[in-house]
């Protein structure tokens, strides 16, 4: 019996002459490509700014802007995203936060969501609610990101009220445990402000 490899495949001209195998160069999925869209339509549907499209879709900025031109008929707005959680903590935007946050965390435990899909059912949970009470909204959808973010990196919490046991966002270094929330104990000029108008982009 012939043991030598190369003698038993034909020789050294046979071994030669055999296409050596290429591995297949890794391909988009197709799916992933319509999901990744499908994503950014939803998105862009609901308001959110250029950066989080980019921080949440994995399609080009280009692709990303002729959508966006698309849908909404203009050009991506300029500028930073909001990057304060002093915003937040105002007696009105505070309420609102509360609600969408502790919506998100009801969609991460009960509904078995995460990251962008949680973010997504949560701000969609905040507006159905807002449209029941009549009340205008107070969190744009990229607010609400910014929101969600903070509260992921332990920036923002959730601290519940010792009067009507609600959780409410704090900063995260003004967490006590004795707390009580704006609704409970409201500064003086609270609600004398203008109700209505744009959410905070």
């Amino acid at each position: 019996m012939d043991t030598n490899p190369v003698a038993a495949a034909g020789g050294p001209d046979a071994a030669a002459s055999r296409p050596v195998p290429v591995a297949a160069p890794a391909r988009k999925s197709v799916l992933h490509d319509m999901e990744q869209t499908r994503l950014a339509i939803e998105m862009i549907r609901l308001g959110a700014r250029l950066q989080v499209l980019e921080a949440e879709v994995s399609l080009p900025r280009e692709r990303l802007t002729r959508l966006y031109k698309e849908l909404c008929g203009a050009s991506p707005p300029k500028g930073m995203l909001p990057f304060s959680t002093d915003w937040f903590m105002s007696w009105r935007p505070n309420a609102h936060a509360s609600m969408l946050l502790g919506a998100y965390c009801f969609m991460v435990r009960a509904g078995l969501l995460d990251g962008i899909r949680a973010t997504l059912a949560g701000f969609r949970m905040y507006r159905e609610h807002l449209s029941t009470t009549g009340e205008a909204a107070q969190l744009s959808f990229t607010r609400a990101w910014m929101l969600v973010r903070f509260y992921e990196r332990g920036m923002l919490q959730l601290a519940r009220c010792q009067c009507c046991r609600g959780e409410f966002v704090v900063c995260a270094h003004h967490a006590r445990q004795r707390y009580t929330c704006g609704l409970c104990l409201p500064p003086a000029r609270a609600g004398t402000g203008r109700k209505s108008g744009r959410p905070g982009a």
